[in-house]
């Protein structure tokens, strides 16, 4: 297996190097012509993250081995999707938010370098709601090897196929399962759309990498106190405002209440760490401005008048737009409007809103994860009922993401770009609700040959007594 994924890995980066120049299609932005076509300079980053990610997961004492293949089989499929995308100049198909990255990334670059045009101009995009953590990320990446799209697109590529291996730790600190972490594992690794967002140029790919490493983190932490971990959750916050600030308050409000309720039995030792955990991220997170930061949204985004006009245009604008005539501008308005909105949210497309070639290709993996939606609630039943402080991070955080996703959401495809920040925890419940039903199976079938060896005794000791 390592030398069938060794020479897979050769054979990609060597057509990345190689044959993909010859395949690129430029195309005309502000600056002229871009054809990024010094691809291995972006292979070679993409080799150097690899590197390090796949030797902190290879330390794993006792499941190293698993999930540095896990890691590099999703690397290689993301690494393959995503310069094919990139060599026929599919990113407007897909997703044409990767086109206007660059493009701010760039002019953030140039901005650094003392362009106060092109600095004015990434303010003024920044203002309008938009997350200033990836053009902070592309425009750093670019400063190391210069414009180069793909390799933006490379480094999601590395962060999503990490995101796979930290679902497998948090699985299987939660479960102590090995069957359900590698399910879980698996599914992220390779399900279609996880795949399709984590190898653009989006900022999908960074915010489900974070929100993975903060529910990690946060279950380290309910664990044993441990500073690495406090490092990360607070760094993984403060990069998940940087991305979409909504979510951090989602996923703040999640661990907040984690350690409120306690991911173990109460102690006096697991009280004392709660604390501890708390006030170290409550106070970091202010230092680095968070609260400050905060108000300003808030201010800005926080109401539901705001929430209306941005779902209006969602679901008016767009041909798979959907529901334009509710109003959530009420908070009537807003809880009536959460059961057609969670249907989309969570099961969207239908086969009736099948309107275009690009929604068409959804349907085989959505009708594996229609299939796999009795496992969800299979394996939710059973964590809530033996697991609910550990996967009380989990649960909390997916609850009020998948609620406010279901108001303010008006856009099919919307919702299901936006499903993946939900689908990698989802995921950990369908595991539990799949290896629930094999080891049923399993047990029915022990069951039976136990049987059958009983009465085989039976027959036998009765045929001895006979004699």
């Amino acid at each position: 297996m390592n030398g069938v994924l060794t020479l897979l890995a050769l054979i990609i980066c060597g057509l990345i190097v190689f044959a993909v120049p010859a395949l690129v299609v430029p195309f005309t932005d502000q600056y002229g012509p871009v054809t990024f076509v010094d691809t291995s300079k972006a292979v070679l980053l993409c080799a150097a993250l690899a590197t390090i990610a796949g030797f902190i997961f290879y330390r794993n004492s006792i499941n190293g081995s698993f999930l540095l293949k896990l890691f590099i089989s999703a690397l290689l499929v993301r690494m393959l999707l995503g310069t094919v995308i990139f060599a026929f100049n599919g990113q407007e198909f897909f997703g044409g938010d990767a086109v206007t990255y660059d493009f701010f990334g760039y002019a953030q670059l140039e901005g650094w370098s003392g362009d106060k045009y092109h600095q004015a101009a990434v303010n003024r995009f920044v203002a309008s709601g938009i997350g200033w953590g990836m053009v902070y990320m592309v425009a750093a990446i670019y400063g190391v090897i210069g414009r180069n799209m793909l390799a933006i697109q490379l480094v999601n590529s590395v962060l999503g196929a990490a995101t796979a291996v930290i679902i497998f730790l948090s699985a299987l600190e939660v479960f102590s399962n090995t069957r359900v972490a590698r399910l879980a594992g698996f599914a992220v690794a390779f399900y279609p759309s996880l795949v399709l967002w984590s190898s653009q140029g989006l900022k999908d790919g960074p915010i489900v990498f974070f929100l993975a490493l903060s529910i990690l983190a946060t279950l380290k932490l309910g664990r044993q106190l441990s500073f690495k971990y406090l490092v990360i959750l607070v760094g993984s916050l403060f990069a998940l405002l940087s991305f979409r600030f909504y979510v951090f308050y989602m996923i703040a409000m999640a661990v907040g209440g984690a350690f409120i309720v306690g991911l173990q039995p109460l102690t006096q030792k697991s009280f004392a760490r709660q604390l501890v955990v708390i006030v170290f991220v409550g106070l970091t997170l202010t230092y680095l401005g968070v609260t400050r930061y905060a108000n300003v949204q808030l201010e800005r985004f926080g109401s539901l008048e705001r929430v209306q006009r941005s779902r209006r245009d969602a679901s008016t604008r767009a041909q798979s737009g959907f529901a334009p005539d509710v109003d959530v501008s009420t908070t009537q308005g807003a809880l009536t409007t959460i059961p057609i909105g969670l249907l989309n949210l969570l099961f969207a497309p239908f086969p009736w809103q099948l309107a275009s070639l690009r929604q068409s290709i959804t349907l085989p993996e959505m009708v594996i994860w229609w299939t796999s939606f009795p496992m969800l609630i299979l394996g939710l039943w059973f964590s809530v009922k033996y697991r609910l402080r550990q996967i009380s991070p989990i649960l909390i955080f997916t609850i009020m993401l998948s609620l406010a996703y279901s108001v303010f959401q008006g856009n099919v495809g919307t919702a299901y770009r936006q499903r993946a920040q939900l689908l990698v925890f989802y995921f950990i419940f369908v595991a539990v609700g799949y290896v629930l039903l094999f080891e049923k199976r399993e047990e029915r079938k022990r069951q039976e040959l136990a049987a059958k060896e009983a009465l085989a005794n039976r027959l036998a000791t009765s045929t001895a007594s006979r004699r």
